[in-house]
């Protein structure tokens, strides 16, 4: 488990399908995906990352407030093709009605900070949407800077940004 002040990241369970049911099919939180999910994709996100976990040690886990255990989203790495190159991405979605408090940064920077505590990457990405611009400003907050934009069939254009592990290094704002 990750923990920053207000926060717990935990791995997902089968638990966990209502809270991120209501998260991944609302149109409003996934207008920079192709489309809502439906109740087979989202079951299909928890087992893909409960896989990840037993593969890598690592995948999206669960956001939940501690000071009420509720389910806000979730935030972890993967590993995404980005430009055609498969690589270590921290991903995050926080349901909507917490948005501008600064938890996707916080999960974010938590996620960040276990990485590159954790795990051989000497770089870690996020990409997004080019219109996405809460997702992008969430990666800037964490140290990340805009590396590079990039057709994309599924995006239009994607926007990239990254910190290595030098870069973060020199930060003060770990855990």
């Amino acid at each position: 488990m990750i923990e920053t002040a207000r926060l717990k990241l935990r791995e997902y369970t089968a638990d966990d399908f209502d809270a991120l049911y209501e998260i991944l099919s609302d149109a409003e939180t996934m207008a920079h995906y192709p489309k809502p999910f439906d109740e087979a994709q989202v079951r299909q996100w928890i087992q893909r990352n409960l896989a990840l976990y037993a593969a890598y040690g690592f995948g999206l886990r669960a956001v939940v407030l501690k000071e009420t255990g509720e389910m806000i989203g979730d935030c972890g790495i993967t590993i995404q093709k980005i430009d055609g190159e498969m690589l270590p991405e921290i991903g995050y979605h926080i349901h909507k009605k917490y948005w501008r408090k600064g938890f996707g940064s916080e999960a974010a920077r938590a996620v960040r900070d276990w990485a590159f505590a954790h795990t051989k990457y000497d770089c870690l990405y996020a990409y997004m949407k080019y219109t996405n611009l809460a997702s992008y400003a969430t990666a800037i907050a964490i140290g990340m800077k805009k590396v590079k934009e990039y057709p994309d069939e599924k995006n239009t254009v994607s926007f990239v940004c990254a910190i290595t592990r030098r870069e973060w290094e020199a930060r003060t704002d770990h855990l």
